[in-house]
């Protein structure tokens, strides 16, 4: 699914959908505007108050998303049959009325949910902050809101606020906490947008008389109001919101509204995805890592690990654990963050094989996290790939073709090679953009010195004959500027 908005398969976007330039597709990005009604934190603040303000972000380069809620409960199946798609999505996918949709509500008593472990999880997975879904496009708030009754303590037999136990248990643990909030569809709530899908007919696409609406009513009742309990009722947090699918509906002006609200919280970092024009702060590739990183921009690819977000019971299709540490090494090398996701199910469990594979990426952080965490990109380049001379994508541009021997991290007097693919003997650099004054393996506790030799404008590193990781091996030169 290389759609922006977490929502359909590729497939079937391109068969059922007609959308403007607002979703961050591969190689394309959300379109923005440079004069808005409302100036942005980012509108006014200096390079050194952004870099201040991103500074804890941009080091973190790895994070949790979470997609949970009543979705989780038919778990791609309804009415006995499975249906296509991503999970979080069926409600639309299945035209699901509304009716029997918030229907769920009451069978939702996720009592097997853990904050404690939750946090856990991501700790020991090496990620340093979570993100999870506080209301999807389904309209349905996972915490305590007094703007709609549709939410998991009025409305269901938890009578819990997740967000506010994860909050707690962030502050305890030191894993920093943002929200998802789906600003601009909401299939519930009447006059919530919804994105163009199957046979639902324009102009709103929706499939149900109780979702007609105004536009600018929902907003000012339900989503303004929502967004600012987020951002008031827990404590410390939240320190990302994460918006998603704009629509033409978000006109500038309302999209001015609720940046009047994130201005209030001066250190708030927020993405590309708001709508009415505003840049954020981060731009969202979704289920693909571009090429050569978006240079310039702040950037995260967030992605699955397998085809859903959120959860569905026969979606096993998981990537292998050196497919997830391999993408985390790639988008680290170039200058971004990877916010991976998990999908529990409607009581609240993990999956299993979320769990393995979470863990797997903890123990190579363990040992390998220096290179990552606090990293800069490459200084090199070339070793993620090219562009095909004559091999052209969907778009007609030339294909980019990966390689996966190496990639490349640094810090001010370091530079890492992380190794996918063991040489024979040695392994060669080309040319230096910096004296290198030393080497050895990441791994190695005693940091035992590897011979380096000089051949012409390069060097060779000595290497022993089998690495001490199989996915990736970390090879640390020692540099003077």
């Amino acid at each position: 699914m290389k759609f922006a908005c977490r929502t359909l398969s590729a497939a079937l976007l391109v068969a059922s959908c007609t959308l403007p330039a607002l979703a961050q597709l591969e190689g394309d990005h959300i379109a923005t505007t440079a004069k808005h009604p409302v100036a942005a934190i980012q509108d006014t603040e200096t390079p050194a108050q952004r870099d201040a303000r991103m500074a804890w972000w941009r080091d973190a380069r790895f994070g949790m998303f979470i997609h949970w809620g009543l979705y989780s409960i038919p778990a791609g199946t309804w009415n006995g049959k499975p249906i296509d798609g991503v999970g979080e999505w069926i409600m639309n996918t299945a035209s699901i009325p509304v009716a029997d949709y918030k229907a769920l509500a009451k069978q939702f008593n996720p009592t097997a949910f853990n904050a404690h472990d939750i946090v856990a999880l991501a700790k020991s997975s090496g990620m340093k902050y979570i993100v999870i879904t506080a209301k999807h496009h389904d309209g349905f708030a996972m915490f305590d809101s007094k703007a709609a009754p549709f939410n998991i303590v009025d409305g269901t037999p938890f009578h819990r606020d997740p967000l506010r136990e994860l909050a707690i248990e962030c502050k305890k643990q030191g894993i920093k906490l943002g929200f998802y909030y789906s600003q601009d569809q909401d299939w519930t709530a009447p006059g919530g947008a919804a994105y163009q899908t199957g046979d639902h007919k324009p102009p709103t696409y929706h499939w149900d008389e109780a979702q007609d609406g105004d536009f600018a009513t929902y907003l000012h009742t339900k989503a303004i109001p929502q967004i600012k309990e987020l951002l008031t009722n827990y404590g410390d947090f939240p320190v990302v919101i994460w918006f998603d699918t704009p629509t033409k509906d978000m006109t500038p002006a309302l999209a001015g509204e609720i940046v009047a609200l994130l201005n209030q919280h001066p250190n708030l970092i927020w993405n590309n995805r708001l709508g009415g024009g505003y840049k954020g702060d981060t731009e969202t590739p979704e289920q693909f890592i571009p090429p050569q990183g978006y240079p310039g921009l702040d950037w995260e690819s967030c992605m699955t690990m397998n085809d859903t977000w959120g959860y569905k019971s026969w979606d096993n299709n998981f990537k292998s654990t050196e497919t997830l540490i391999r993408n985390l090494v790639d988008i680290a090398s170039k200058g971004g963050n990877y916010l991976l996701n998990i999908g529990p199910d409607s009581k609240g469990n993990v999956p299993p094989a979320e769990i393995e594979r979470l863990h797997a990426m903890g123990k190579w952080l363990a040992v390998n996290g220096e290179s990552i965490y606090g990293t800069h990109p490459t200084l090199f380049g070339a070793e993620a790939g090219a562009f095909s001379s004559t091999e052209k994508d969907k778009d007609g541009k030339p294909k980019f073709i990966a390689s996966w021997n190496w990639r490349s991290t640094t810090k001010a007097d370091m530079i890492y090679i992380e190794i996918f693919t063991w040489p024979s003997g040695s392994f060669h650099l080309d040319t230096l953009p910096r004296t290198v004054t030393g080497a050895y393996l990441l791994a190695d506790p005693s940091h035992t010195s590897l011979t380096i030799t000089k051949t012409g404008k390069g060097i060779d590193i000595a290497l022993p004959s089998h690495p001490l990781d199989p996915i990736a091996t970390v090879l640390v030169l020692k540099t003077a500027n």
